[in-house]
Order: structure tokens, then C-alpha cells, then sequence
């Protein structure tokens, strides 16, 4: 299921600079930074994220690397569970699993320690955006691997213009969106 958070409260799509041919012409790069700046915004996020999440007994929050560890922590913290970072390659000191993704221009790879998650972890798998979906797949693939049966997705923002393999396989789980764009 693939649910969609409408919201009234506040207008997160005015916070979010759009930086108009980045990283190359022709894109519009949706930078969430700016809304870290603003800590209503960032009471915001995080409020709404946790109160979607809050009932289902999430015990470990993933955060992608690296925007997703900003709002990631903030929401492990109020939801009472650990958090687990995601990281590009050759950035964890430990015993890693590793998982491979497609990009337009080539392959990825993005990290988790081996022993971060458990069978019977409830996980959350945050990051501000979802793109391609690339990443979010290789983070989920990473938790399966684990043997993680119950997996929630949630991302600040949806290019919802983008459709691929990968937003498909997103649809069985159960997803929050802040912002779309159409």
C-alpha cells in the first residue's frame, strides 16, 4: 500500500529550495536542507512522521545516507528506537552487508552493519527523497537480508514524475510522503 500524507498545517513545499539545473541542465534539484534551518519545519516533519509510525511498534529506524540521518535520528529518538545508518560504500568501520543498485549513469553500492538489524526488528527506512527509488530498494533488500519481515517506508519528498522497476516494488509496503511533485 502506498499511502500519501495530505497536509494543511504547513506548507513544506515553500521551505524546500529548488535549485533549477543541478545537478545538471535540465533537473531541478530539490534541496531539503533549507528546511533543517527552520525548527518549526523540523518540528513538523518529525511530529507528522511519528505520529503515522507511532502505533506500529517500530523498534529500529534506517536512515540513508546522508540527509536521511537528520530527520532519521529525530524520529528513532520520539518512536523510542534505535537508529541504523545506511552509508555509501567504504564508510562503515565494522563487518558490513553491502547491496548494489542502478543508477542512470552507472552502479552504487550502500552499506549497513552486518549485526545493525535483527529477524524480529519492526523497521522504518527513512530518507528525503525518493527519486528512483535506487537506494530505498537497496536499503530495503539489505533489511530482508536480516530477515526483517515488517518494513515502513517514509520520505520527505516524492518526484512522483519518475516512474520506475524499483517505485513498483515500494507500493507492497506501506509508504509516507511529505511533499510530491508531479
Amino acid at each position: 500500500m502506498f499511502h500519501v500524507e495530505q497536509f494543511c498545517k504547513m506548507d513544506l513545499k515553500r521551505e524546500i529550495r529548488e535549485i533549477p539545473d543541478y545537478p545538471k541542465e535540465g533537473i531541478s534539484f530539490k534541496d531539503v536542507t533549507t528546511l533543517f534551518k527552520n525548527k518549526e519545519a523540523v518540528r513538523f516533519v518529525t511530529n507528522t512522521i511519528v505520529e503515522n509510525f507511532k502505533e506500529k511498534g517500530i523498534t529500529k529506524v534506517v536512515g540513508l545516507e546522508a540527509r536521511g540521518f537528520v530527520f532519521g535520528g529525530a524520529i528513532a529518538d520520539r518512536l523510542d528506537a534505535g537508529f541504523v545508518p545506511i552509508r555509501k560504500k567504504g564508510k562503515l568501520p565494522s563487518t558490513v552487508l553491502s547491496e548494489s543498485y542502478e543508477l542512470e549513469y552507472g552502479v552504487d553500492s550502500v552499506e549497513m552493519h552486518s549485526d545493525a538489524l535483527e529477524k524480529n526488528d519492526v523497521v522504518l527506512i527513512h530518507d528525503d527523497l525518493l527519486a528512483t527509488g535506487g537506494t530505498a530498494v537497496a536499503a530495503l533488500n539489505l533489511a530482508k537480508r536480516c530477515g526483517v519481515e515488517n518494513i515502513y517506508f517514509s520520505f520527505i519528498c516524492d518526484l512522483e514524475f519518475i516512474n520506475t522497476p524499483n517505485k513498483s516494488i515500494l507500493k507492497e509496503y506501506e509508504t509516507q510522503v511529505l511533499v510530491k511533485y508531479q
